[in-house]
């Protein structure tokens, strides 16, 4: 298609969605503010991106579904205040005690500026330690050979030609804030008597997740396809990994979270998470979520069951914030006594230039 053809067809697209009510994306790039988008099999192509690729929101894009993030539906996410109670989604800046995967200890030191009058604090961390938010840096597409997000590289990222390209702080320049739902796995399983442990691999299907969201009244199919999922919604899944943190001496978990990330069986990282498959991925992609988090290190069931992570589409193919680790049992005890899964949250990422990932700094306000 000649240029001047595909211009007069993107804008005849654009006069009809201006005339029509359902606001439906039909021309890249994306409006936000649309009220139907096309599904993971009807998203168009994107030149020059891998196969599966939806960087839709523009060439210069580095905030992706947060896009989705709109005044309007800010302000109406707003309507889930009830009660306004305020809930913190951070674990404690030294939890886990012994991070997976080989990443440092938190370290706090407190700094005498005038004795007994100021102090100050230095902390050294890693972002991923413990409770974040994976940036669009941190998890590139394999397949492609490295492609992260928008068409940024390692280049982009660090060495003599690193620039500002899905720096985390892109995420802060806009904010994070909207409606929240919790769906309790933790719970459900325990209910029906489903045993895994949260600190080996186990896979958790949709349909068991579609089934959990049954028992706690909710839908979670998105809106366009007659569930109770709203555009823009920003997901969290507790899979339990607290709760089993919470209940093992500390030098298991230590023994656990050093496990490496090569050799036998018994020797990897293995955790519980959300399902690989065509089906998990049809539904965290059509639902349109502005973001997804759970309390697991790893969102996904780890090792990953398919010759692909989730991370690569969530993060470098779509654009989807990713959290792991939050710590979501408080949330969940407030959610069940109240009978109510959906509550506004905000999270204030670290406004870091060229950084890779944040603390989440989350608030569920009910």
């Amino acid at each position: 298609m000649s240029d001047s053809a595909s211009t007069a067809q993107r804008r005849l697209s654009q006069v009809k969605d201006f005339l029509t009510t359902s606001k439906i994306a039909t021309t890249v790039p994306f409006d936000p503010n649309c009220t139907s988008f096309p599904t993971r099999k009807e998203v168009p192509q994107i030149l020059s991106a891998p196969p599966g690729a939806a960087w839709v929101w523009g060439a210069d894009d580095y905030i992706g579904r947060l896009n989705l993030l709109t005044p309007t539906r800010v302000k109406a996410a707003a309507m889930e205040i009830k009660t306004g109670e305020t809930i913190c989604l951070n674990l404690p800046l030294h939890l886990p005690e012994v991070p997976a995967f080989g990443r440092e200890t938190f370290q706090h030191t407190i700094k005498t500026v005038i004795e007994n009058y100021v102090y100050d604090d230095l902390y050294s961390m890693n972002t991923q330690s413990g409770s974040q938010w994976d940036g669009f840096r941190h998890f590139a597409h394999v397949a492609s050979g490295g492609t992260f997000y928008n068409n940024t590289h390692g280049e982009d990222i660090i060495g003599e030609r690193a620039n500002h390209k899905c720096s985390i702080h892109h995420w802060a320049e806009h904010g994070i804030a909207g409606r929240g739902v919790l769906l309790d796995y933790r719970s459900y399983a325990n209910k029906k008597g489903i045993k895994y442990d949260p600190y080996d691999t186990y896979s958790i299907l949709w349909e068991e997740l579609y089934q959990c969201g049954k028992d706690q009244g909710i839908d979670i199919r998105p809106e366009a396809q007659g569930g109770d999922i709203k555009i823009g919604d920003l997901l969290f899944i507790r899979s339990g990994f607290m709760e089993a943190y919470n209940s093992k001496p500390s030098d298991e978990r230590a023994s656990l979270a050093l496990r490496g990330h090569q050799g036998g069986s018994d020797a990897v990282q293995r955790w519980a998470g959300v399902a690989q498959g065509d089906e998990m991925l049809d539904w965290l992609h059509d639902c349109y979520f502005a973001a997804v988090a759970g309390d697991a290190p790893t969102f996904e069931a780890w090792p990953t069951q398919e010759p692909y992570h989730l991370h690569e589409y969530l993060l470098a193919l779509w654009g989807c914030p990713l959290g792991e680790m939050f710590d979501l049992e408080k949330l969940s005890e407030k959610c069940r006594k109240n009978n109510r899964w959906t509550f506004f949250v905000t999270s204030a990422p670290a406004n870091c230039h060229g950084g890779v990932s944040s603390l989440p700094n989350a608030t569920a306000i009910l």
